[in-house]
């Protein structure tokens, strides 16, 4: 049985997140996250529990809690918001109706990047995954259920949105 370390033994680790964050130059007042938040998520990613977290830092393992769900979901949003942006610049969006084969998309995705002149790096399996996988929901089976965007970068990424329906 694994025994759970120490107070010592977290603040220890508390000491290298702290390191951590001073080298990769983490600025709270450039981040989406707060000081707390990327402590704690970094803490997190290096398999401390929530409760020894708690202990190390003098609070509950509901404020840990607290603190690490706020910083999820603020990573979540910052994700979508660059997703956002990138598609506003991509030279290349498809739109891809309710009901089209996930099948056909590839084909409606090369045929608008040969006429944009941009170059895609992916097979078509490669891209139905790629769409299947971001479009999470919106694709059941080889069905597209919910209307997609996809945005093809001048450097040939590609992103997936769901389609806002008007």
């Amino acid at each position: 049985m694994h025994a759970s370390p120490t107070a010592d033994e977290v603040v220890a680790v508390i000491d290298e997140v702290e390191e951590l964050l001073e080298e990769i130059g983490f600025d709270p007042e450039t981040s989406v996250l707060t000081y707390r938040q990327a402590q704690v998520l970094a803490l997190r990613e290096r398999g401390e529990s929530q409760a020894d977290i708690a202990d190390a830092l003098g609070t509950s393992r509901a404020n840990v809690s607290s603190v690490e769900a706020s910083a999820r979901e603020n990573l979540r949003k910052a994700r979508e918001t660059v997703a956002f942006a990138e598609a506003l610049r991509a030279p290349v969006r498809v739109r891809v109706p309710a009901g089209t084969d996930l099948y056909d998309v590839p084909e409606l995705v090369y045929d608008a990047c040969d006429e944009a002149g941009v170059k895609v790096d992916y097979s078509a399996p490669d891209l139905m995954k790629v769409v299947s996988d971001a479009a999470g929901a919106a694709v059941s089976g080889r069905q597209i259920s919910t209307p997609l965007i996809v945005g093809v970068t001048s450097e040939g990424m590609v992103r997936v949105r769901h389609q806002n329906e008007v």
